[in-house]
Order: structure tokens, then sequence, then C-alpha cells
């Protein structure tokens, strides 16, 4: 008779405590109830790296989370990771490949949550404290090539950009290399991590830009590439030193218009494009 009951609280999910003497028995049920889903996951793009970040579990009986992620094309998601902490860093990745991630909180009765909503993110090439200097001074070291990662010659045909220093007002502009490519100012940045995505305005009409201390610059490339750069400082020998990135997968982060472009574009209040140049 004992057995059989055993067996038809175990069914239901029940484990029975039994302590204490004569007729008195305490019982204990099982928590079955999961931690709340995760809130708030979001990630940072970074090189061979994505930075998974989320709001903390605040559950007693919290246990560790569990890291889910799935590779562009596939249609399902395999755990990769456990952690107690409230966030991870994925390094099994390929810089031009786009990851999906979601996770779950588990407790220590062996229960876990629903999943999160899902971060997606696509890691890309980086670098610091590249310099390139005034095409005027030194013209071999003045451009610059995002899909290499490299200094070239401001007239090199893969230059995306180059430096000009404007000795009648004292300025160093960014200017583009061909009318297919954009630039702008974003603005002030604490660091490069702040520019996580490609607005969709605020294209610079010219073709050039003024460069500012801490200020970080999105340059849209004439072959569809999104690339970043922030300022962070300046040279004895006409250069600036910046760090940078570049997305290798053609048309990310955002998918928008190109827009159009004036006939006098890059040929406007002085400055002039390669073309002009030579």
């Amino acid at each position: 008779m004992k057995k059989a009951l055993l067996n038809l609280i175990f069914l239901v999910g029940l484990v029975f405590l039994l302590v204490g003497c004569g007729d008195e028995v305490y019982i204990i049920r099982t928590d079955h109830t999961p931690p709340s889903v995760p809130k708030g996951l979001y990630s940072i793009t970074g090189d061979e790296a994505v930075y998974l970040c989320w709001e903390e579990n605040d559950e007693k009986d919290f246990k560790e989370y569990r890291i889910y992620r799935r590779v562009e094309g596939d249609d399902y998601y395999c755990r990769i990771a456990k952690t107690k902490i409230a966030e991870y860093v994925d390094l099994e990745v390929n810089n031009g490949i786009t990851y999906f991630y979601t996770i779950t909180a588990t407790d220590t009765h062996g229960n876990e949550s629903e999943f999160s909503d899902v971060a997606y993110d696509t890691p890309r090439p980086e670098g610091f404290d590249q310099i390139i200097h005034d095409y005027h001074w030194a013209p071999e070291a003045s451009g610059f090539d995002f899909s290499k990662g490299k200094v070239v010659c401001y007239d090199d045909a893969n230059a995306d950009i180059y430096l000009d220093f404007d000795n009648s007002f004292g300025v160093y502009f960014l200017c583009v290399t061909d009318d297919l490519t954009d630039i702008q100012d974003f603005g002030y940045t604490d660091d490069l991590d702040d520019v996580d995505w490609s607005p969709t305005e605020g294209w610079s009409t010219l073709g050039w830009v003024e460069v500012i201390l801490g200020h970080s610059y999105i340059i849209w490339t004439g072959d569809n590439h999104f690339a970043k750069l922030r300022v962070e400082g300046f040279t004895r020998s006409y250069g600036i030193i910046f760090d940078w990135a570049y997305q290798i997968d053609p048309g990310n982060q955002e998918l928008i218009s190109r827009p159009p472009h004036a006939e006098n574009y890059l040929r406007i209040s002085g400055r002039s494009s390669q073309e002009a140049l030579r």
C-alpha cells in the first residue's frame, strides 16, 4: 500500500518529507515555477567577437543563464554556454556572418524559463591607433582602405577616405575619394562602440566633414559597405589618430536607399574630388 501511494505521489509531481512523531506529517511541495524570462538582451559588435548583455534575474533560487545561438540560414538554436552573470562574450564567431542569440534562466530546482527576446549581430574587423597624414604633406600615407584596414595613397583606387589640412583655417577635413562614397559626422562619442548602427540620414552633401577630436564618423563606401572611425588625437606631423571598424557583410548594418548627390558633389567650398586632385 505504501509503495502504491509513493508511486502516485511521484506521478503528480509531489515529494513528501515525513518528519516528527505520532501522527504529525509535514509536506513540502517541489518548486515547478521557472525563473522569469531574462530581459533587455542586447549585443555589441566586435572583431571576431560578439558581446552580450542583459538585465539580472533576482530570484532567490536562481542558478545560471543558458546561452543559445543560431547562425543565419540555420533552423534551430543550439546551446553554446552557461554563465552565472548577466553578460557573455562569444569568441567562436567569424567576421561577416550574422549570429542570432537568445537566453534562458534556470533555478536550483532544475526549472528553465522561456526564451528571451532575440538579439543578432555580425562581427567585423576593427583597428586602433591608426594614423593618416595630410595629403599635401604625405600623400602616400593620407588615405585609408577600410576593406584591408590599410593606409594607402590618397588617390589609390581602393582608398575610401583621405585627410586634408586647410592651412588658411587651421582645420583638418576627412574627404571621401569618389562620388559613390558618403560620410557623416556622428558627433561626440565616449568610444567607438557608441556607434552601433548606421543612421539612415545625415550624410554630408559636400563629400567632406571637419575633423573634431572625440567625434565619430560613419562612412558608406561605394561598394555598399559601412565603416566607422573615432578621432583619438592629432600628430605633430599633420596627421590624425583614430580607431576604426568595417562591416565586411555588404549592406549591413542598415538596408537603406542611397541618397542622391548634387552634380557639384565633392566640389563645394573648395574641397575637391580625387579626380580634381590629379
